[in-house]
């Protein structure tokens, strides 16, 4: 920090990451609350030397300076290094300087990788909230934990997990995507574990990762070891909980998995934006820079960064006027970072990462210029709000489409003509796979299956051949 940046923001008192204290009588009892907030939160500077001053108009600082700076200096470096106030070192960055003939110490002290940091004689843990120190929360202790593990936990091997656990009609469902739009990685001559394994879904110990175990899972086996799972997708008709008309339109079901979740998403955001459909390979959807394009984008990244291992659920909320996403665990960086960083330290590597390989995320989850193109497209900005438990982000509306009751439902409302649905694709398309079927609907794959069995129960439909080249008949 130059002398020149730091009276600007001297001049604005707004600074989230910047605490200003007058220390004219000494170090101010205040100052290990801020260093721990800032070691715990994102890392901040520590301005020692200037003091408050109440106006008709707010407030401005003025430079009051520090007694016997030398020797504060070495103090402060020196206890922080120490462990004597704190529970982890802290590696400071300390900086002098003279204004107006009066000196100013300035400590940058950084995000700590031993959070969270507590102050040793209290045990007390702090946290920054706006521009001032609050003392956090059981659940923000919690939560500061896993953030210190960010970008790894969903990494790590799931005890004794192994290619069972896999949900073969979401690895059939994503192997169709590759097949149609990054066909290299389709592998088509391998069997579903060889597969697994050679996209690392199944690691080289035979077992799954907690991010591939999420994304492609048996319920069954993902709530074995994250109880808490859900991803709650839910179409409120009005401009709040308090002026809908009823409680909800429609909720989707619980989900097998991520994958599972993601598609029938997609096919519920559909009815809400624009989203011009071109036919392309096996009834796939090409979708341009258009809103639903911006969403998918938003979608795999909310996919991608939310903390699993958290008690919250992610959950998504159409309201008349807005989609609201939000999620467990805070942004690792401002908001105002995003559009050259954020999107390119996921929390969960892992699931972005299988999410990029049929090209339903950016190179690298550098996606952040797409999300951002919402306003280009609606003439409404984009919003990211964080605090140390939720994420948020919120696209505007113009207007919904009203189609609120298309798709599948959720028990309250029926399962209606979906049955039909699935004939209508099958006489247009009848070499079609029932994935194929679940993508083109946004249908679970268990739904599917459901409505085939149905069907052919009926005598509606036949299957005519093998799985792998066959075809469905009707008989209408």
């Amino acid at each position: 920090m130059t002398k020149e940046e730091l009276l600007a923001r001297l001049n604005d008192i707004e600074w989230n990451d910047f605490e200003v204290k007058e220390a004219s009588g000494g170090l101010p009892k205040s100052m290990w609350e801020t260093v721990s907030a800032f070691s715990n939160t994102a890392g901040g500077w520590i301005v020692l030397g200037a003091k408050e001053k109440k106006t008709g108009e707010g407030s401005e600082f003025i430079v009051s300076g520090v007694p016997n700076p030398e020797q504060m200096e070495q103090d402060i470096v020196t206890t922080l290094r120490s462990r004597t106030k704190f529970n982890a070192p802290i590696l400071c960055k300390a900086l002098r300087y003279n204004i107006d003939e009066k000196c100013v110490l300035v400590f940058e002290i950084p995000l700590s990788p031993h959070r969270p940091v507590a102050i040793k004689s209290n045990g007390e843990v702090y946290i920054r909230t706006g521009s001032g120190d609050t003392l956090a929360t059981d659940m923000e202790v919690d939560a500061i934990v896993r953030d210190a593990s960010f970008g790894s936990k969903s990494e790590m091997e799931v005890p004794g997990s192994d290619f069972d656990d896999i949900n073969l009609d979401s690895i059939a469902s994503y192997r169709s995507y590759l097949r149609d739009f990054n066909r290299p990685l389709s592998y088509p001559t391998l069997n579903d574990e060889e597969f697994c394994r050679k996209l690392n879904i199944v690691l080289s110990s035979g077992k799954l990762s907690y991010g591939s175990l999420l994304m492609f899972g048996k319920r069954e086996s993902v709530l074995g070891v994250l109880s808490n799972f859900w991803i709650d997708y839910m179409e409120v008709p009005g401009d709040s909980y308090a002026t809908a008309s009823q409680r909800y339109t429609y909720r989707m079901p619980e989900q097998e998995n991520i994958w599972e979740s993601f598609q029938l998403i997609m096919h519920r955001l559909r009815n809400f934006v624009d989203a011009p459909y071109i036919e392309g390979p096996d009834i796939f959807g090409v979708e341009d820079n258009s809103q639903l394009f911006c969403l998918r984008e938003g979608l795999v990244n909310f996919c991608a960064h939310s903390d699993y291992f958290a008690s919250a659920h992610p959950t998504i909320r159409v309201f008349d006027d807005r989609i609201v996403m939000q999620n467990p665990g805070r942004f690792i960086l401002a908001a105002d970072e995003f559009r050259s960083r954020i999107l390119s330290i996921p929390r969960n590597p892992g699931i972005i990462r299988l999410f990029r390989h049929p090209r339903l995320s950016e190179n690298a989850g550098y996606g952040i210029d797409k999300i951002l193109g919402w306003k280009k497209l609606t003439g409404k900005t984009v919003t990211f709000e964080s605090d140390m438990l939720i994420s948020t982000v919120t696209y505007p509306l113009s207007a919904t489409k009203g189609l609120r009751n298309v798709g599948e439902n959720n028990g309250e409302n029926g399962e209606n003509n979906d049955e039909n649905k699935v004939l209508d694709i099958i006489r247009k398309t009848p070499s079609i796979t029932q994935p194929q079927i679940a993508a083109h609907t946004g249908f679970s794959t268990r739904k599917v299956n459901r409505l085939i069995s149905s069907l052919r129960g009926k005598d509606k439909i036949i299957r005519i051949g093998k799985t792998k080249g066959g075809h469905w008949e009707i008989n209408d």
